[in-house]
């Protein structure tokens, strides 16, 4: 539309970054500031990144973009608007590209629910080993310089909602995926503290977990119908269906917390008023833990306990906010299955099958009307 060369600067920056074997973070969400403003409506005009100046060799921008995941361990932060704009609101139409270290690129790391027990040994993190979620950054540019090279879009206002739409929906569908893999684990630590209890033959407890795994697994469908759904554009990538992409969302805001309630109610209170590994490690307190901690005899107290605190970490922590907001907020969901769930055929149908309006497609196929059709057989 605007003849820009945008695309050829893609593949060669796609080019870049495969031949350098580098990490990239996308980084779409603006801080807002007042969120019943527009961009161009804010008190403070950096609330949403814009760009302040363009040069011959590039653009220099300025603002926030808040919850990066995976920000402060990638190579490459790349940006791009969050929401549709107006023809007012040029200055916020850009999508860009600068390394992590680049001068005027400040990151700060987020705090997570209890992120200091990884200072008090592996039992009481529950998770020792990996990250629940992707160490979320608020990464800021202050007056950041990007070459014109790795600038993808500069002032398109009318192409943001497309930007926003197209990466919202491949980030949608594979929530599908991820937050099933989490419930994968949770189901399996569930299912292991109710043997450790000596509960796991309850009819009820048998009944909870299979609850939780058609949750999980409704999750999983919806992601697999987007992508099989899914059709191939014109450069040869595959888009998901945007449909379902949504709907597999929108579950996935839901999910999570009724399968971490169920886990939290086969587990019991203790989830919460565990003892901690420091009093368990202490020779004072051990025996006394080891003794009132145990489940069935069989198995040991610490296995019990690393098992509870697992359980704790992912159904009380950071994860289901994040199954909240992350790839988009429930109400962002629901208004792209309502733009596209065809609503009005679905009225049209119904008036048909209620005999409201005759059926044309009938005509089309028969050559006449229902009722002459059928009129023949009375």
């Amino acid at each position: 539309k605007y003849g820009t060369d945008y695309f050829e600067r893609i593949k060669e920056y796609v080019k870049y970054v495969q031949k350098n074997d580098l990490m990239p973070a996308g980084a779409m969400t603006d801080v807002k500031g007042d969120r019943s403003k527009r961009p161009g409506q804010q008190v403070d005009k950096d609330l949403y990144v814009r760009v302040v100046e363009k040069r011959e060799d590039g653009i220099v921008v300025r603002g926030a973009k808040a919850h990066i995941t995976g920000a402060v361990n990638s190579h490459e932060i790349i940006a791009m608007p969050t929401r549709a704009l107006g023809a007012d609101e040029k200055e916020y139409a850009v999508s860009f590209a600068v390394p992590v270290d680049a001068e005027g690129v400040t990151m700060i790391f987020g705090r997570q629910t209890n992120d200091l027990r990884r200072l008090d040994g592996d039992m009481d993190c529950g998770n020792a080993k990996y990250a629940t979620v992707g160490g979320e950054a608020l990464v800021i540019f202050n007056d950041v310089f990007v070459p014109w090279e790795r600038v993808f879009m500069c002032g398109e206002y009318d192409f943001a909602a497309q930007l926003v739409e197209v990466f919202a929906t491949f980030h949608r569908q594979n929530y599908g995926g991820c937050k099933v893999g989490v419930a994968d684990v949770l189901i399996g630590a569930t299912a292991n503290v109710a043997e450790m209890q000596g509960i796991a033959n309850a009819s009820h407890v048998v009944d909870k977990i299979t609850e939780m795994i058609h949750l999980a697994e409704t999750c999983w469908c919806c992601s697999l119908a987007c992508s099989y759904e899914g059709y191939r554009t014109p450069s040869g990538a595959y888009m998901p269906n945007p449909l379902l992409a949504n709907v597999t969302k929108l579950n996935i805001t839901r999910f999570p917390y009724e399968w971490s309630r169920l886990a939290q109610d086969i587990t019991g209170g203790i989830v919460i008023t565990l003892p901690s590994e420091k009093d368990y490690r202490n020779p004072e307190t051990r025996d006394l833990i080891e003794k009132y901690m145990k489940g069935v005899a069989e198995v040991p107290t610490e296995q019990r306990m690393r098992m509870i605190r697992l359980v704790e970490n992912l159904s009380i922590g950071a994860e289901l906010p994040e199954s909240m907001h992350g790839a988009g907020s429930p109400q962002a969901q629901k208004i792209m299955i309502a733009r596209r769930s065809n609503l009005e055929m679905k009225k049209e149908i119904a008036r048909i099958i209620a005999g409201i309006k005759h059926d044309e497609h009938f005509r089309r196929i028969r050559g006449v009307s229902e009722e002459e059709f059928f009129a023949k057989f009375k």
